[in-house]
């Protein structure tokens, strides 16, 4: 991008850039004088004081933040700044999400950097099991550093080598201009951005799930080079397996960094301390009703935080849905000791509660085992018709009774639901794998089959 390329402020660089006028005690001609304009003209575009139909030059915008102190990014929107280095858009939200909260992790980034510093390239790898942040992880790095990155959602079906190349390739394509790229393979594509890179440059692709992804057996996992070039690093997370299944063999420099190991309980703990600490002072959605909560139990802030952490056993998962429960006053006539124990026993709770194993067979039952046993987003249509009941009804049981543990998203127009996260996934599994006695599942199968022939007839 050249300095002469034109951009425009936003609607908050507008105000920041009068608030940091009036704060330095700067009228606009002496701002004009310190960043080299001849008049206050561009100034004044800037606030949106005068026409600015086509922008100004980015060498303008430079030099009045260099003037005032800030960044060019505090005037103009960083997604117009720098729109190669912006985060992709099918990822946006589920970084913004992730990150909306997050808090700690510290010691995870740290020991990253490090690893970068003392190696010419590499492979850095968190593991650690589910809900244990390792998304979160990731979608925090990416959004400060803004590098290319690929989430591998398996309850997306977004989790395919193929989807992984062509997302990345675009990604790099994009960011350094790459000719004659378009159907390149990955070696082929970091050659040709290392030898864009400028001095003290370094190319991190971050990469989220490999224990998600979805591949035949040989070959590293979504096919990622045994080498690198200098100065090419890759950022990757996974859930633990075997050593047997482990499919990333490399030849360069590589580190496992496990968030299990006795070496991190404490920097667990204090992460989530902190998380908890965030919630109950400062999040918007949830602190009234965890005020409430605390208050009418009569129990200092401290002891609320560190019992709650002891019982989340650092998962984060059991904190994004505990602690809205116990908000909404679902745990009203329980002290801090009768809280579940970790994430399964929080899953195990819940469904007692909604009365899932009772007789005879409860739609938010059905619903939620369509959605299992179609493994892909499907929208209320479908699950209604499969179900043979009234959208209506299946609209209450999406919205209402399981609307923490799914995810809406639009697919070509339309609302589409899936399971939220791999952990309630797994618990889904297992109680499949133990309804020999209740057949439900064979039940829903058949169910499906069924409307899939009606839809081909």
């Amino acid at each position: 991008m050249r300095q002469s390329d034109k951009v425009q402020s936003s609607a908050r660089g507008k105000e920041y850039l009068r608030e940091k006028l009036q704060e330095k005690g700067l009228t606009q001609e002496k701002l004009a004088q310190l960043a080299n304009m001849k008049s206050t003209d561009t100034i004044k575009r800037l606030l949106g004081t005068k026409d600015c139909p086509n922008g100004v030059e980015r060498w303008q915008v430079t030099n009045i933040a260099k003037a005032l102190g800030i960044e060019p990014t505090d005037i103009v929107d960083p997604k117009d700044w720098s729109p190669q280095n912006s985060l992709p858009l099918e990822f946006e939200s589920l970084i913004e999400e992730k990150i909306r909260t997050f808090c700690g992790r510290k010691f995870v980034f740290d020991t990253f950097q490090q690893f970068i510093t003392a190696n010419p390239h590499g492979y850095f790898t968190v593991i650690g099991d589910a809900g244990m942040g390792k998304s979160s992880i990731v979608a925090k790095y990416v959004s400060e550093h803004k590098s290319p990155c690929y989430f591998n959602i398996l309850v997306e079906g977004r989790n395919r080598p193929e989807l992984f190349l062509k997302s990345i390739r675009q990604q790099l394509i994009d960011r350094y201009q790459l000719p004659n790229s378009a159907d390149a393979d990955l070696p082929t594509l970091l050659a040709k951005v290392a030898g864009k890179l400028t001095f003290g440059e370094r190319l991190v692709i971050a990469v989220d799930a490999l224990d998600e992804v979805e591949q035949e057996a040989g070959g590293n996992l979504l096919h990622l080079p045994k080498n690198l070039p200098n100065y090419v690093y890759f950022l990757l997370t996974r859930r633990p397996y075997s050593f047997d299944k482990k499919w990333l063999l490399v030849e360069v420099p590589e580190q496992e960094l496990d968030l299990r190991s006795q070496k991190y309980v404490n920097n667990n703990q204090d992460d989530i301390k902190e998380y908890i600490g965030f919630v109950i002072n400062t999040d918007s959605e949830y602190k009234s009703g965890l005020r409430n909560w605390i208050q009418s139990c009569s129990i200092p802030d401290t002891i609320f935080v560190d019992q709650v952490a002891n019982k989340s056993e650092n998962n984060f998962m059991y904190l994004r849905y505990v602690l809205p429960a116990i908000a909404k006053g679902h745990y009203n006539n329980l002290d801090l000791r009768d809280l579940p124990d970790g994430l399964r026993q929080y899953y195990q709770n819940h469904w007692v509660r909604m009365g899932m194993d009772a007789e005879p067979r409860q739609l938010r039952e059905i619903v939620l085992y369509i959605l299992l046993e179609i493994g892909t987003p499907i929208p209320c249509e479908m699950i209604a018709g499969i179900a043979e009941v009234d959208k209506c009804d299946v609209e209450k049981v999406l919205k209402e009774e399981w609307v923490e543990y799914l995810k809406e998203q639009n697919v070509e127009g339309e609302t589409c639901y899936t399971i939220y996260h791999a952990s309630f996934l797994d618990f889904l599994k297992a109680k499949r794998e133990m309804d020999a006695k209740r057949k439900i599942f064979e039940e829903v199968s058949q169910r499906i089959a069924e409307y899939l022939e009606q839809g081909m007839a």
